[in-house]
């Protein structure tokens, strides 16, 4: 009895996990109803469009492959054209630019006018030649003149920019100064310096600039004026150096003045190019404390020392009596006077000279005196 009882509860508690195992596979049928056929219906219709749906998505696929294909060759063609249109562009402007750096506007100018007038020549054609053939030879003769045309815009636009660039980096004019009376043709010309030859600019936070005078100057000036014709060659703007020359010349001692538009600017700097003064380049001298740094013709160049607020200096006074015996001798050529100075300090060099003279005349002076006995 016991041994019963013991297996009608191990049967109970095996029921639910037979159920649980079942239920996921066997469900009780439902009743067939109404709604239930139609979706089964419609279940039945969908089939085959779905079908047909795959047909034509299975259809259209080479012709996607197709365009695929097509859309990279279309792409490098259009990669092809833009490379050569950049490659002949960049070859233009690389021909452009190393003409315009090898050759100057006259070489060029000089360099393609036969080709121009070959290729501007009009055609030759034969007598009895078809309407095509004289269509023919009018086109081609058309093309020839594509390069020159390039190459007659390429001259215009380098004068245009060559002669705006020569605004800015030339003297305004060939003649800075006016022509010399016939009876002064024999004057030399001493051209100055005006920073740290003349003058010094000086700034100081307290009182801002101020221009000092150097030591002499107002007596170099007058004396000078009376051998030279005396002209000013700064590279300060016309603005900045007229009130200072009015200040510094009260005498009118100065006889022109002539400011940085009438440098040549060049390398960054403004150089003062004494080929341009109208003046005889055998007699003008140029004196300053940048002589080499600042003029284009160092043969004409006398070099003193920069003044910087010294207040015994004496380069100016030191430097008047080689000028008036220049000026008194006149030499054919100062030139060739400036070249045995060259490397040495021109004032005590003319001293020692000259010291070197006054002995030579008194020991001549001597031998003549002993010869009279």
């Amino acid at each position: 009895m016991a041994m019963a009882r013991v297996a009608l509860a191990r049967s109970r508690a095996l029921l639910p996990r037979a159920a649980a195992l079942s239920s996921p596979s066997f469900s009780t049928a439902a009743p067939f109803s109404s709604s239930s056929r139609a979706a089964a219906v419609r279940r039945v219709a969908a089939a085959p469009s779905s079908s047909h749906a795959a047909a034509a998505a299975s259809s259209a696929a080479p012709g996607a492959g197709g365009e695929a294909a097509v859309a990279p060759a279309a792409r490098k063609r259009w990669g092809l054209l833009k490379f050569g249109t950049f490659a002949a562009l960049a070859g233009t402007l690389g021909g452009a630019g190393y003409v315009s750096y090898a050759y100057t506007l006259a070489e060029v100018d000089q360099k393609t006018t036969e080709f121009r007038m070959n290729m501007v020549a009009p055609p030759v054609v034969a007598e009895g030649a078809s309407e095509f053939e004289k269509f023919r030879a009018m086109a081609y003769s058309t093309a020839k003149k594509a390069p020159v045309a390039a190459i007659e815009l390429y001259l215009d636009i380098r004068s245009t920019i060559e002669g705006h660039v020569m605004g800015f980096t030339e003297p305004t004019s060939d003649k800075l100064l006016p022509d010399l009376h016939p009876q002064q043709q024999h004057v030399f010309t001493l051209v100055l310096d005006l920073n740290e030859t003349l003058i010094h600019s000086d700034w100081q936070r307290g009182r801002g600039w101020r221009t000092f005078k150097r030591p002499g100057v107002d007596a170099f000036l007058e004396h000078m004026a009376n051998f030279y014709e005396v002209v000013v060659y700064s590279d300060q703007i016309p603005t900045s150096l007229e009130p200072i020359i009015d200040r510094l010349d009260t005498k009118g001692c100065i006889s022109a003045r002539l400011s940085r538009p009438a440098t040549k600017y060049q390398d960054g700097k403004h150089y003062r190019d004494l080929s341009k003064l109208n003046r005889n380049p055998a007699q003008v001298l140029y004196v300053s404390a940048h002589a080499l740094e600042s003029c284009l013709q160092l043969e004409n160049c006398v070099t003193i020392k920069p003044w910087k607020l010294e207040n015994d200096d004496t380069q100016l006074l030191d430097l008047i009596p080689f000028l008036e015996y220049l000026a008194m001798a006149s030499p054919p050529d100062v030139r060739a006077v400036l070249a045995s100075y060259q490397g040495r300090d021109v004032a005590k060099e003319f001293a020692k000279r000259s010291k070197e003279i006054e002995r030579l005349k008194q020991e001549r002076q001597q031998h003549k005196s002993i010869w009279r006995r």
